[in-house]
């Protein structure tokens, strides 16, 4: 499926589209008590987590593939346009508080840029040429990951970012909310997951949105426990930017350590405030520099770096 600017032939196509479809039961629904709006609400967005459960093999091996190309020091880059571009940018920024990334390593861009995070930017998501543009300026390689997002799947903004990063040698992934989508067979890997027609015909940030940010949520944070930022279910590589943090911090050495908050403290000022390598300390005895290099020669996994130390 190709997009066109034949107004007919577009409407014509987005006819045929599950996520424009119009449900005719609906259509009195603002003539419904609030509650009952809710309800119906409530009920639609129950469904998308089945949705989602339906397309867990595609899932996991593109989290592997994206793992993969981390681990080499690739990097992971969203590409949409408004919700779905918007909801890549939120995931991006979000990495570095939690997993302490790189603002570069986990990048999420969007039709028309920063302006477009907060109000439309007409036309931009038309433009292949425009993501094309916007990737060069990343100088794709080989080991990164392009995540073309469309609830579509139509989007020319997010196919011509997957199509150029496949062009270039890189991971790509078509994330759509319609089965057979152009996006996903643009893609190395397709994953589809088809909610249905909108509450509000059309209106793709609700169930469709929804879809998009689960599995987002799925591909950033799994990806990162396959890399080590994660010690169990710990966020060991948070990074303590403000004082919730460094209470959080706090707590996270308590719950992986089981010390007192002295020796906690003692081990944090140790290793500079680093999570990861103050639990090594306290599990090990090792001092700070020791665990600090103990961690760089396991590739920052801190199992890894524990059996190392023999703890």
């Amino acid at each position: 499926m190709t997009s066109t600017s034949n107004p007919r032939d577009l409407r014509a196509e987005l006819e045929t589209l599950t996520t424009e479809a119009f449900r005719p039961e609906l259509a009195d629904i603002d003539r419904l008590p609030t509650l009952d709006i809710a309800r119906l609400m409530n009920a639609e967005d129950a469904s998308v987590p089945a949705a989602v459960a339906a397309r867990l093999p595609e899932i996991a091996a593109a989290i592997d593939a994206v793992a993969a190309r981390m681990a080499s020091g690739g990097r992971l880059i969203y590409a949409g346009a408004g919700t779905a571009g918007r909801l890549g940018v939120l995931d991006a920024s979000e990495c570095p508080p939690t997993f302490n990334t790189d603002p570069a390593q986990v990048v999420g861009l969007i039709a028309g840029g920063p302006e477009a995070m907060v109000t439309s930017v007409e036309g931009a998501e038309d433009s292949k040429e425009l993501a094309r543009a916007d990737l060069d300026g990343l100088v794709l390689g080989a080991s990164d990951t392009v995540v073309g997002v469309s609830a579509s799947g139509r989007t020319p903004y997010a196919i011509g970012a997957v199509e150029h990063a496949r062009a270039r040698g890189a991971l790509t992934i078509g994330l759509s909310c319609n089965a057979h989508s152009a996006l996903a067979a643009a893609a190395d890997h397709g994953i589809e997951i088809v909610v249905g027609p909108e509450l509000v015909t059309g209106s793709t940030r609700l169930k469709a949105g929804t879809a998009q940010k689960l599995v987002l949520n799925m591909l950033s944070t799994i990806t990162m426990i396959r890399l080590g930022k994660t010690y169990g279910n710990l966020m060991v590589d948070v990074r303590a930017s403000n004082e919730k943090l460094r209470a959080r911090s706090r707590r996270i050495v308590a719950l992986a350590t089981g010390a007192e908050d002295a020796e906690i403290e003692r081990a944090l000022a140790a290793t500079d405030g680093e999570v990861k390598n103050a639990i090594l300390a306290l599990l090990t005895g090792v001092d700070g520099p020791t665990a600090t290099r103990l961690l760089e020669e396991s590739g920052g996994h801190l199992r890894a770096a524990l059996a190392a130390a023999g703890g």
